[in-house]
């Protein structure tokens, strides 16, 4: 690793020690990591769509939106290609022993009994969709946060990985594929995302009809619900995308905007997305908060670049972990249609979980 990008992450740890809010980012497919760390540590809330600064924000759309301004955070970032991140394969040491605060069957035996809940509910036509989720609890004396973010950035060149931190909330870090919206210019970008499956070196793979029917639905969800706010909309052909170890089924849907005033309509109208929550949407919304038996905070909310140079960039918040002192969480989810088999959405979420275990350490 060069003398100039060993001194940057040295200058991040220094920043993750002061316990300044801060938050590091990289964007997909992109070699630029970025760096803001608010002056003082004021909570900010955000007031207006129309400010600028980086966004964290829940999975529930009423509770309060985190905001860096711009204003208030000094910055730094550097260029860094895949093969500078390590001088050796670091990534690939053994994961040390920890601790599963709640014992793996009652996990397994609690999220099954709940996913069955959720297929019985939908075989009665009260939903077609419903997103699950569980959080796993490890006990870890000394998480290496920054070299975790460092393999982040090494394993998933793809994906939005970033490290987020506020005094007031706690740490947050991720490397989530899905996009939420891109705009710039009157022109926007999202994407529908569901459907999982594990990667065996190979993209071009066959779907069973429930991952299809689930991704169907968030495709079609969004044609009908953002016409109304633009003025032409592009619908790709599905198509199979890599995150990590995992593979999923991927729609791209772009257009133009109708006017320069529909930021905040469209994040609305997306968020919770379909693949974080289910159809129709407030059921869905009403099944989780009513049966999930924990709180998912900004886990499948949305972070990212609001009102960056004239473009807005945000992401599902995804394949993300919390830290709260020795604890750190795990938060993994898939979607349930009448198709589904318990067991086998449960292993699903084991895949989503073992692919952050690998980072952890």
């Amino acid at each position: 690793m060069s003398e100039v990008i060993s001194n940057f992450f040295t200058e991040l740890e220094l920043v993750y020690q002061s316990k300044l809010p801060f938050v590091a980012y990289r964007k997909p497919d992109d070699d630029l990591v970025t760096v803001f760390v608010q002056r003082t540590q004021k909570l900010h809330e955000l007031k207006s769509y129309k400010e600028a600064g980086i966004i964290f924000a829940p999975f529930i759309s009423t509770e309060k939106k985190i905001l860096f301004p711009f204003d208030a955070c000094d910055s730094f970032s550097i260029k860094i290609q895949e093969n500078d991140l390590f001088d050796n394969d670091e990534t690939q040491a053994e994961i040390p022993k920890y601790d599963t605060v709640s014992a793996s069957n009652f996990l397994k035996e609690n999220h099954i009994a709940i996913v069955q809940k959720a297929i019985d509910f939908i075989k009665n036509n009260k939903a077609q969709k419903i997103v699950l989720s569980r959080k796993e609890t490890l006990k870890i004396d000394q998480l290496k946060v920054v070299n975790t973010f460092k393999k982040m950035l090494k394993a998933y060149n793809n994906a939005f990985v970033y490290l987020w931190y506020h005094p007031e909330i706690g740490l947050w870090m991720g490397a989530t594929p899905e996009r939420l919206l891109s705009v710039e210019k009157g022109k926007f970008k999202t994407m529908a995302l569901a459907g999982t499956q594990k990667y065996n070196g190979n993209v071009n793979v066959v779907w069973q009809n429930k991952e299809i029917q689930e991704q169907q639905y968030v495709t079609d969800f969004m044609a009908e619900n953002l016409k109304e706010s633009v003025q032409s909309l592009d619908i790709t052909a599905p198509f199979t995308v890599q995150a990590g170890n995992l593979l999923h089924i991927r729609t791209d849907i772009s257009g133009k905007l109708k006017s320069a005033d529909s930021l905040e309509n469209l994040i609305n109208i997306l968020h919770p997305t379909p693949a974080v929550c289910g159809l129709p949407k407030a059921i869905a919304a009403t099944f989780i908060m009513e049966n999930e038996g924990y709180e998912r905070a900004y886990y499948s909310g949305f972070l990212g670049e609001l009102n960056s140079n004239e473009s807005t960039n945000l992401f599902v918040n995804l394949r993300c972990i919390q830290q709260e002192n020795k604890l750190v969480s795990i938060y993994v989810g898939g979607g349930i249609t009448s198709g589904s088999i318990p067991e086998n959405e449960w292993e699903e979420t084991v895949s989503k979980s073992e692919v952050m275990k690998k980072v952890l350490f």
